[in-house]
């Protein structure tokens, strides 16, 4: 049983990682529903909390059916992330998640998410005065180094954990890679094999399949996995893994009305959390990662991400029922 404070995950638990723009309450709420053990808010800035804005505020948002759900922050100012760590803290969430890990210029370079990796002195001290803020497990989510020559993931690992963190995530690359190049799970295996370091450690990176899950878990003896970017559009992947790991055997792939029933759901929350407006919009980004790999598809696409109103999109994905009603999906 794998745990994280008093948190019992499971055997091998899977995680949702927290993705800026996708891992918000609808998405999280058809991932919980297909298999996700554990999930995170998308990165709420700690400025942005503690100055009360609104788009930050927005984010602690979390429901009771999401538990257990941590919420993640991201800075680069101790005394900001200590009193944004209190801040979210007050929302009620299970678990408290530092972003040591993004690695896009406007995070990275102003010395927040994986920038602190430069610094690590300063990411220790920062992890244990989050720890001592809150009463709740604080867990970390990071990468392997700033770049290649840089790469220290096995002493970070262990001093966060020496300052009271209870899991960690590792994307298994460099923040120089961003999402390029292969992730190094070899890394991971290090880390693991340290005798001082008993917290659970998450592997993350380029997980998008059952068979390549299996093979990563018996090869890097992590303790679950994070999975991001191959779940946008496919939150079966979670049953999909488990039924794997269960089994040796593949679940067919869903059908195009489970993937219009879904899309219908997460639409319906999306509407209901934003309003139609801003519900409707935010929903663009996930139409072409619902029906990926269906012939001709884009005259559909391109109606559906200018559509403006909540019934011309339910609309739409009924003519698309329709229309590919023969169309069966492969693995």
């Amino acid at each position: 049983m794998v745990k994280i404070g008093n948190l019992e995950l499971g055997e091998f638990p899977l995680l949702l990682a927290p993705m800026e723009d996708v891992s918000d309450p609808p998405f999280r709420a058809v991932c919980k529903e297909n298999g996700a053990d554990l999930m995170y808010t998308e990165f709420i800035s700690s400025e942005g909390l503690i100055r009360d804005a609104a788009k930050s505020v927005q984010k602690l948002d979390i429901y009771d059916y999401e538990r257990p759900i941590g919420i993640q922050i991201f800075g680069n100012e101790i005394e900001s992330m200590r009193e944004a760590a209190a801040i979210a803290a007050e929302a009620g969430p299970d678990i408290l998640d530092i972003n040591y890990g993004c690695p896009v210029n406007k995070v990275a370079c102003k010395g927040a998410g994986a920038g602190i990796l430069l610094d690590i002195d300063k990411m220790v001290s920062m992890t244990a005065e989050i720890v001592k803020a809150v009463n709740i497990p604080v867990t970390v989510k990071t990468r392997l180094g700033w770049s290649q020559d840089t790469i220290r993931i096995v002493e970070v690992a262990e001093r966060l954990q020496d300052v009271g963190i209870q899991a960690i995530s590792i994307h298994a690359r460099t923040r120089q890679q961003m999402y390029k190049g292969e992730a190094d799970w070899s890394y991971l295996n290090q880390v693991k094999a340290n005798p001082r370091l008993h917290i659970p450690v998450f592997g993350n990176g380029d997980i998008d399949s059952p068979q390549k899950a299996k093979e990563y878990r018996e090869k890097y003896n992590v303790d679950g996995m994070m999975i991001g970017r191959a779940s946008i559009g496919y939150p079966w992947i979670f049953n999909e893994i488990k039924h794997y790991f269960a089994t040796g055997e593949m679940m067919e792939a869903p059908s195009l009305q489970e993937r219009i029933n879904v899309t219908k759901k997460h639409l319906d929350f999306s509407v209901q959390w934003k309003g139609e407006k801003q519900g409707i919009l935010e929903m663009r980004r996930h139409y072409t990662n619902y029906f990926r790999g269906m012939p001709n598809f884009k005259p559909f696409r391109t109606e559906m991400v200018t559509a403006e109103g909540y019934e011309q999109v339910l609309g739409l994905l009924d003519q698309v029922a329709e229309v590919y009603a023969d169309y069966e999906f492969s693995k």
